[in-house]
């Protein structure tokens, strides 16, 4: 059977291929109807597994526990973002949030951070980000200042999950991604502890890279002795990289946006990226261009929030009235602008993002 890789830099294309392999269920169009976020009109949420549990929780206005994580291995970027984006619309749905900043994941599967200290400092600029991006200090932990019970219940996990299956699901048996993942599993279930929210359905968002993490937390859930609801979960597209074929990426900063990225990086970064333009100016008002395949339209895909600005741009690409030198113009200014403002946020939010992870 293929791998999935969740720590590679390959992006994921053929979706049908996993799909069939793994088992998951494709994002139905009845689904989508019922859900007002443009990640679900856009078809970027491409699956799920279980999500019928939290949909029904939604429509009966229940409570629901939503989960998520993100390594601080680095500075968040656009794909972050989007990550917390789909969080703060379950959120908006009346969810029990825990978003999770995973110092400790970072530290012990990332070998370029070589001290818990480094960790927990990039942590802060994570957690100031979150806030700046409209998480409240409530919705936010990190994994090096919980609680007892939740390190407790990590241990309790590793005592359900062999050697063997780990090497199974990820094809290979790297202790410190070992320890990293019963982090990750007692974040997704630990939100169903009595001393917690209790037993309920939950949801997290990820991209289908993540789902070995899914497949191996849904099966510790079935058979721990605490009667916990099996964890559900949406996969929405991957966001790739600025280059052909790769995803963005912390560790290679021209692949991605960053949220700490100046305006001047922002106009360089998008100048330079893959586009689905012509060879010649020529070909292109005669042919028109290709959105499709664009890295440029995909970060409008994501981020634009007016349906009518994402349309006029994907229609007069298609048409050749508007060449990729000004469209590149047009997604630079709109990023560069939010990001200014995002940044002035990040930094007063600091002092909280400090007292969140340090206590």
């Amino acid at each position: 059977m293929p791998k999935i890789d969740p720590w590679g830099s390959s992006s994921i294309s053929n979706y049908q291929h996993v799909f069939s392999e793994f088992g998951l269920s494709q994002f139905p169009e009845s689904m989508r109807k019922q859900l007002k976020h443009r990640f679900f009109q856009r078809n970027i949420v491409i699956a799920h597994r279980d999500f019928e549990k939290v949909l029904q929780r939604i429509k009966s206005r229940k409570r629901f526990i939503n989960i998520t994580g993100i390594a601080s291995s680095g500075q968040y970027h656009l794909g972050h973002k989007a990550d917390i984006d789909l969080f703060k619309f379950f959120k908006s749905q009346g969810a029990i949030n825990y978003f999770c900043v995973c110092d400790l994941d970072a530290y012990a599967s990332r070998p370029k951070i070589k001290t818990l200290q480094d960790a927990k400092e990039i942590a802060v600029q994570n957690a100031a980000d979150a806030l700046a991006l409209g998480l409240g200090e409530r919705d936010i932990y990190v994994q090096s200042n919980k609680e007892k019970e939740y390190y407790c219940f990590a241990f309790e996990l590793g005592k359900k999950i062999t050697a063997s299956t780990f090497e199974a699901i990820y094809g290979h048996l790297d202790l410190g991604k070992v320890s990293a993942n019963l982090l990750q599993y007692a974040d997704i279930l630990h939100g169903q502890l009595p001393s917690y929210s209790g037993k309920m359905p939950s949801i997290t968002g990820i991209g289908l890279d993540q789902d070995p993490h899914a497949r191996a937390v849904r099966d510790l859930a079935k058979r721990l002795p605490c009667n916990l609801e099996v964890p559900s979960f949406i996969y929405f597209r991957h966001q790739s990289g600025l280059k052909e074929g790769s995803k963005m990426s912390s560790s290679e900063p021209d692949t991605a946006i960053f949220l700490n990225d100046s305006e001047a990086d922002v106009k360089r970064k998008i100048a330079n990226c893959f586009t689905g333009g012509r060879n010649t100016a020529e070909e292109q008002r005669k042919l028109g261009g290709k959105p499709e395949i664009c890295k440029k339209y995909e970060i409008d895909l994501f981020h634009l929030e007016s349906d009518a600005k994402l349309r006029d741009i994907f229609e007069k690409c298609k048409s050749g009235e508007r060449l990729c030198g000004e469209c590149k113009q047009l997604t630079a200014a709109y990023l560069s602008k939010f990001l200014k403002q995002h940044q002035a946020k990040a930094k007063k939010s600091m002092p909280k993002a400090k007292k969140i992870v340090f206590g």
